[in-house]
């Protein structure tokens, strides 16, 4: 069914013609039900069409990141791919504008139908959009046929939407119901094709041909044998198996949960990505409908459809913990959960070429900062001959000296970490270019990781900790509001002298203030026992951080390989984020101009991969030793 681009507006309370800015999600009710199923743990696919061009592009590269198949998706070469402008106006209206005119996945035909595909999955889920043309229909009834034939289970969401079926206007987008008796005919002639189908109450009368839900869901049954959903909003849902009793209430049904609505727009979505996990997993319908409502219920919290669906381990946490909040939004630890569950990428190593060096550069003989920037995109092109395109490389680059090697890196596959310290900065003091309110961080690309270095330790006064607690914290939830990942990285040894806990008790501290970064950035410890209290710290807070990786302080390659061994024998630490050791020698004679180019990027490259080869070596003796 359908696939497009979502455009919500970022104001909340406002008209749809007043909004300044958008935030841009996927859309289409199966589409995030493809993402919000495959957060639950189910393999998931997709049969659309999308545009060959970037909002196409931005759709693919997204289902695929939620690990949703994409071998259904057809690339559409005339059509472009539908976008929908939406928004949040108050606690009961919802604009919304379809900017479908003759769009990409309408043009969905049975020759895109694969018969290995369908035969391939459990379920083909269908929606209602697309039996409203005779082209996407014949498409939808081939899938179902196919299903059928191959002894896959079929499933309906009537996602009625009354302009999408032309039976109303442009500006009637919101509107759910509007009664129309070609409508009914078109969905009651396909209704016996399945084994599943869910509405609102609005969306069986269509289906049903009247406005009493009973009577409605009545003749429904006379055409089909599928169990029957009835969503109820407030109310919860309710299932039926069998003959339609006298009242809705004697339908089967599953706890509901109490919480404030914030955003209705694709809570029937997560609605259904619940079910599915339920259904397919076998599970009693009343437990299939407590994963619905509360899928549900996380969907109507949050802004986005998409982007508020939980992850199993989340919707796992919300039952076992409770609604401590019933905005459930502004739960901290639920946001938590719910970001550290639903990222993205497969980062479980990093072998990281940092050269967001700044100060050490400027002092260097030779540079300046057009030719620390040239640098710079050496450095990159060094790391790219390394890495070659595959996962588990990087690079930390800063944005004032070296924008141009960001901008050659977006979209090559590298993590990319970017700093925003001020250079040696005691108390921690900011780059300019993030602005004194953070609003910088708003023009970075969403892959980029905030990297912050404070020099900190625990034997700080009040007044230096206090400090540095209130430029850490701010910067955080600037992060976390731009959709970025944190690294944190700390050095107590350049500020005091440490022991076995000394980075441990700074940790603690960290999360005391309600930080939760995503990395840590550490310095290689010289004991079992100091490496054992800093994850020990980490895990007791966060037992979804992505991990640590550790820095170099321009030690030599023999220096580091005893101490990436250390390292690599606690799980936590994914990897390195190393710098001078990779490029130091190589600058040093480059900015005085005894080398070039070619000879300052094989350098770098050798040193690099030799690293590379070195971590990975200590980690594949550190698991062959834990076997």
């Amino acid at each position: 069914g359908r696939s497009g681009v979502d455009l919500y507006g970022s104001q909340v309370g406002g008209r749809l013609e007043d909004m300044g800015s958008f935030d841009k999600y996927i859309g289409g009710s199966p589409t995030n039900m493809a993402c919000g199923t495959a957060r639950l743990g189910l393999r998931s696919g997709l049969i659309s069409r999308v545009g060959d061009e970037h909002m196409g592009g931005f759709l693919r590269e997204e289902l695929e990141r939620h690990g949703v198949s994409v071998e259904g998706v057809r690339t559409d070469p005339e059509r472009l791919t539908a976008l929908v402008i939406l928004g949040i106006r108050d606690r009961e209206r919802f604009p919304l504008i379809f900017y479908r005119e003759n769009c990409a996945d309408m043009a969905l035909c049975a020759d895109d139908i694969d018969p290995a595909f369908v035969g391939a999955a459990r379920a083909v889920v269908a929606t209602g959009t697309h039996l409203s043309h005779p082209t996407p229909r014949a498409a939808v009834l081939k899938a179902l046929e196919l299903a059928k034939a191959q002894g896959g289970r079929t499933a309906l969401d009537i996602d009625y939407r009354p302009n999408l079926w032309g039976v109303a206007g442009h500006g009637e987008g919101e509107s759910r119901f509007v009664e129309s008796a070609e409508v009914t005919r078109a969905l009651q002639e396909v209704l016996p094709h399945f084994d599943l189908i869910v509405g609102t109450e609005e969306e069986f009368h269509i289906a049903g041909g009247s406005t009493d839900t009973l009577e409605a869901l009545r003749a429904v049954r006379a055409v089909s044998a599928a169990t029957l959903v009835c969503k109820r909003g407030p109310m919860g849902a309710v299932a039926f198996e069998g003959a339609i009793p006298e009242s809705l209430d004697e339908g089967q049904s599953g706890p509901g949960f109490a919480i404030e609505v914030f955003n209705v727009l694709g809570a029937g979505d997560g609605f259904m990505s619940g079910l599915l996990k339920g259904w397919l997993d076998g599970e009693a319908w009343p437990v299939t409908l407590k994963y619905a409502n509360a899928c549900g219920a996380l969907a109507v919290s949050r802004h986005g459809c998409t982007p508020a669906y939980p992850s199993w381990e989340e919707l796992q946490f919300f039952f076992d913990r409770g609604i401590v909040r019933p905005d459930l939004r502004n739960d901290a630890e639920l946001e938590q959960v719910h970001w550290a569950t639903n990222r993205h990428g497969d980062w479980s190593t990093m072998r990281v070429f940092a050269f967001d060096h700044r100060a050490q550069l400027e002092e260097m003989e030779g540079a300046d900062p057009a030719r620390i920037g040239r640098f710079k995109e050496l450095c990159l092109e060094a790391a790219q001959a390394v890495a070659r395109g595959q996962g588990g490389h990087g690079i930390l680059c800063d944005g004032r000296l070296g924008q141009e090697a960001l901008f050659r890196a977006a979209g090559t596959g590298l993590w990319t970490g970017r700093p925003v310290e001020w250079p040696g900065s005691r108390p921690l003091r900011l780059e300019p270019e993030t602005g004194p309110d953070l609003g910088g961080l708003r023009n970075w690309p969403r892959d980029q990781v905030v990297k912050c270095l404070c020099f900190c330790h625990p034997d700080d006064d009040a007044g230096m900790w206090a400090d540095q607690e209130a430029t850490v914290t701010r910067l955080f939830h600037a992060a976390r509001r731009n959709g970025l990942e944190f690294l944190l990285e700390v050095i107590p040894s350049t500020v005091g002298p440490v022991d076995t806990e000394t980075t441990a008790r700074i940790i603690e501290r960290v999360y005391g203030w309600g930080v939760h970064p995503d990395w840590w950035k550490l310095e290689p410890f010289d004991s079992d026992a100091a490496w054992a209290a800093a994850v020990a710290a980490i895990e007791r807070h966060d037992r979804h951080t992505r991990g640590i990786v550790v820095l170099g302080l321009d030690a030599a390659e023999e220096a580091l390989a005893a101490r990436f061994a250390r390292a690599a024998r606690f799980p936590l630490v994914k990897g390195f984020a190393v710098g001078r050791t990779i490029f130091g020698a190589a600058a040093r004679d480059w900015f005085a101009g005894r080398i070039g180019d070619e000879a300052a990027v094989a350098r770098m490259r050798d040193n690099y991969a030799r690293l590379c080869g070195i971590w990975d070596a200590a980690r594949a003796a550190a698991e062959r030793d834990a076997a």
